[in-house]
């Protein structure tokens, strides 16, 4: 194991921390890993550190990943409900079916951040598997709603429970992985959207080629049957979502202390990987320029995943009005297991440069194209083209930006609530997206494309006007006296600095 140089918190300068202090040193609370110059006082094992990456992807990323594919399953299933009578059966008209889907977002919106800090507070290891076991619950208690008054309080619960998914499953993974290897592992489970996309059609197509489940028949069916998929799934998850690296009894002693070591290697003056909870660090959390940037660009990113979410069924079959329902239904597959490679692909790029700016810039033209595409022509290949288009770039943007955010940020309390924040600003698009594509739109939806076309458009120019930003406030931040400006304040004090520490350098 490689040696370290640790400083401890009443240390004045680097040139004063003891050389032979070791690694697990810096994996103690008490003890900081990085200078107050921000700089990494760890020297790791390249070796060792691939090792411990492989082990972290097989043991940590699978469980999160099924778990959010069928979260994903339960949000967009009503979709493929809508093709097989959901509405006929609930006697919705007009734009009943946005409303449906509308209070959905609600409630997601309004408990995103408190669902996150409760994250924190509970541990993810509890948490994640209880609310998965909640909205699996709620998912197959849609299949005995009567009215559309009933529907829209089942969803309105779903997304109580569905708010902390995302946000919780992103900040815990950000307790295991270093910086520039977190965009890829969280597309490792944000790739389930598009895949969701795809197992979702074929899922409803197959179970709607049964008679019958029970006494449940049609639509109702979807909602049963993948619901009681998401609660074995689960109860399973109790057992194998391990909470954090000190928990994890698949590493050694070793391993956890580089595990730990090296993600606060990482962390400007902080001496632990899991604050208390504190109300400045949430603050500062929050209101950091960058997430706050990033969230706006999630926003708009949103309008578009949410929208093919629900509406990628109903547009497949405006394209295709003549094919069966189970027709429909398969056609949606293909763009989304394009959509899903790109969706690895691109955060793959993310972590080998440790970039992730110039990535909302370079994914959002295929985008435009797309809706371009939509806008410029009735031919349905042509239309049907455009779709792989927009698939193939626009889930990236989830797992890059929750990975931005998080690197944007210095405290373990403020990335809970900075991707709170960023995931809960993306779900305001994903409620903008429920009232895009409106029925008296059909069958072109003028009014939906050009929503997604400027929405796509202002992620290109903000994301190139961010990433400019960034790199001039870089350089004003170089001619900052680290010493002057730390004079005489506490260990407690620097810590709770943040972005605002002079040592801070925002991370394109």
């Amino acid at each position: 194991m490689a040696s370290s140089e640790i400083e401890k918190p009443t240390a004045e300068r680097a040139e004063n921390i003891h050389p032979e202090k070791h690694i697990h040193n810096a994996a103690e609370r008490g003890f900081a890993a990085t200078d107050r110059y921000g700089v990494s006082l760890v020297q790791f094992d390249p070796a060792a550190e691939s090792r411990l990456r492989t082990k972290l992807d097989l043991y940590v990323c699978p469980t999160v990943a099924f778990l959010y594919l069928f979260c994903f399953i339960d949000r967009a299933n009503v979709g493929n409900a809508r093709l097989a009578g959901l509405e006929t059966d609930l006697g919705m008209v007009g734009t009943d079916y946005n409303t449906l889907l509308s209070v959905f977002y609600i409630s997601y919106i309004l408990f995103e951040i408190p669902s996150n800090i409760t994250c924190k507070w509970l541990g993810p290891g509890w948490f994640i598997p209880i609310i998965s076991l909640c909205f699996g619950i709620v998912s197959l208690g849609t299949a005995f709603v009567n009215s559309l008054s009933q529907a829209c309080g089942v969803r309105f619960i779903l997304g109580v429970f569905e708010a902390g998914m995302m946000p919780g499953i992103s900040y815990y993974l950000s307790r295991w992985y270093r910086r520039s290897e977190l965009a890829f592992r969280l597309a490792l489970f944000i790739v389930m959207a598009p895949l969701a996309g795809a197992f979702g059609g074929l899922l409803a197509s197959g179970i709607l080629s049964l008679s019958h489940f029970g006494g449940l028949h049609r639509w109702r069916m979807i909602f049963a049957v993948e619901g009681i998929i998401t609660i074995g799934l689960s109860l399973i998850s109790f057992f194998t979502l391990t909470d954090r690296p000190e928990t994890a009894r698949w590493l050694t002693q070793e391993e956890k202390d580089l595990a730990i070591a090296r993600v606060k290697s990482e962390r400007v003056s902080q001496t632990r990987v899991l604050d208390k909870i504190d109300g400045n660090k949430i603050k500062r959390g929050i209101f950091n320029p960058m997430v706050l940037a990033t969230a706006w660009l999630f926003m708009f990113n949103n309008i578009t995943v949410q929208g093919l979410a629900f509406f990628a069924p109903t547009i497949v079959a405006t394209i295709y009005p003549t094919a069966t329902t189970v027709q429909k239904q398969l056609y949606t597959v293909p763009p989304y297991v394009v959509g899903a490679f790109f969706t690895l692909l691109i955060p793959y790029l993310s972590w080998k440069t440790d970039r992730r700016q110039i990535f909302f810039v370079l994914s959002t033209p295929l985008v435009i194209v797309g809706y371009i595409m939509f806008l410029a022509s009735t031919d349905p290949k042509v239309r049907y083209a455009g779709t792989f288009l927009l698939t193939s770039s626009t889930f990236a943007i989830g797992p890059l930006s929750n990975a931005q955010v998080a690197a944007q940020v210095v405290s373990d309390t403020s990335r809970s609530v900075a991707i709170g924040m960023n995931v809960m600003c993306g779900n305001v698009g994903g409620l903008i997206a429920t009232w895009s594509y409106l029925a008296w739109d059909a069958p072109n939806y003028h009014v939906g494309n050009g929503i997604n076309l400027a929405a796509a458009s202002l992620i290109l120019l903000f994301s190139t006007l961010t990433l400019f930003w960034m790199k001039w406030d870089n350089k004003r931040r170089d001619g900052k006296d680290i010493d002057q400006e730390l004079e005489g304040m506490s260990q407690e004090e620097i810590e709770s600095l943040e972005w605002k520490h002079p040592a801070w350098r925002w991370k394109p």
